[in-house]
């Protein structure tokens, strides 16, 4: 059985996923505040109920967090809202779940990314974009591809707190 301290964290997550979802779905932005504040919140939080080592969990979850999804956002292909999301995420459930938030996130939004591109008939030229990406990148290492990028790509976009969701979803369901 839970106690109300080890749920906390728990809605906390959930309160921060869902509200990103709705932001995200309605102007394509996940803000600062809600991320860097739910983070800030996690810390105090843990803090208060774990001490210096509760704090250092919390920490260690926001680290773990923004390193799985930086280089996604430093090669142009996801947004900063997305990477500081699963930090905060990671600062409520620590850096072991956040990895397979990460994780089935990633498959979340790979599914839907699909989904998406198939539905607005675009789904050949994402197959061909992600095939030049390659060949882009074999040739000269990781790197940004301007057109591909968020800010220049023209296909369809998928507001990625939606699969973040899911991911944590599983995780909590799972994990």
């Amino acid at each position: 059985m839970y106690s109300s301290i080890d749920l906390a964290p728990i809605v906390a997550a959930l309160a921060v996923a869902l509200t990103a979802c709705v932001t995200d779905l309605r102007t394509r932005r996940i803000p600062n505040t809600l991320t860097l504040g739910a983070a800030l919140i996690a810390f105090l939080f843990f803090l208060a109920t774990g001490g210096a080592r509760g704090l250092g969990l919390s920490a260690g979850g926001w680290l773990v967090g923004l390193a799985v999804f930086l280089p996604f956002f430093l090669l142009g292909g996801m947004g900063a809202g997305d990477v500081k999301l699963v930090a905060a995420l990671g600062a409520w459930l620590g850096p072991g779940k956040v990895v397979w938030v990460a994780l089935y996130g990633g498959i979340a939004g790979g599914v839907l990314a699909v989904i998406v591109a198939a539905s607005h008939g675009y789904l050949r030229q994402a197959f061909w974009n992600l095939g030049y990406l390659l060949w882009f990148w074999r040739a000269g290492g990781p790197r940004p591809l301007a057109a591909l990028t968020l800010e220049h790509a023209k296909g369809p976009r998928l507001a990625y707190a939606v699969p973040i969701a899911i991911g944590m979803g599983a995780t909590l369901w799972l994990r």
